[in-house]
């Protein structure tokens, strides 16, 4: 009897790519950045509503926590993981986006050092943070992450994944042409 193979799967139903460690981490790390703006948000609301409270300085210290610590340092895996190489690279677009996001790096940095001594007061339980600078400080810190995120998981991590398999399989990764 004579064996057929089946036929091959559409690409739909196909497995996606395997994606690289360092880049599953990076990932999670956007997840928690945006779970921590949401918390962010609602420590406001919870101000506003309730004013300085237990559940506000715990709010406080868990956001102190990660924008002092895991998302200061995502931003330095970014710069010594993904960039140097698409730096490198002739892709002059990739090159621009990343130095975009250096630029970002700062000024995210920069916004969040103007809001930490705010949140640090409300974790420590004193009430001299200002509620109406936070409430407007904070969108724009917000929206300037979310922008970043989206252009790093949309352009800059897939360029990067690319060129990093690419000279794992004995490929040249530069140039990278995208």
């Amino acid at each position: 009897m004579k064996h057929i193979p089946s036929p091959r799967p559409p690409r739909s139903a196909r497995a996606a790519a395997a994606q690289l460690p360092e880049f599953q981490a990076l990932d999670e790390a956007h997840r928690a950045a945006l779970s921590m703006l949401q918390a962010f948000k609602a420590l406001l609301a919870r101000l506003e509503a309730h004013g300085l409270d237990d559940a506000a300085r715990h709010s406080a210290r868990a956001i102190l926590a990660f924008f002092d610590g895991p998302g200061r340092h995502h931003h330095e895996d970014e710069e010594r993981q993904v960039f140097p190489g698409l730096l490198a690279s002739q892709d002059l677009d990739m090159v621009a986006h990343v130095r975009r996001l250096q630029q970002d790096h700062g000024w995210l940095e920069e916004d969040w050092q103007e809001l930490q001594p705010q949140v640090r007061s409300v974790a420590e339980g004193y009430a001299g943070y200002d509620l109406p600078m936070l409430t407007v400080a904070l969108p724009v810190f917000e929206a300037l992450y979310r922008d970043h995120i989206a252009l790093e998981e949309t352009v800059v991590y897939p360029a990067a994944q690319r060129q990093k398999l690419a000279l794992a399989n004995g490929r040249s990764g530069y140039p990278v042409v995208l």
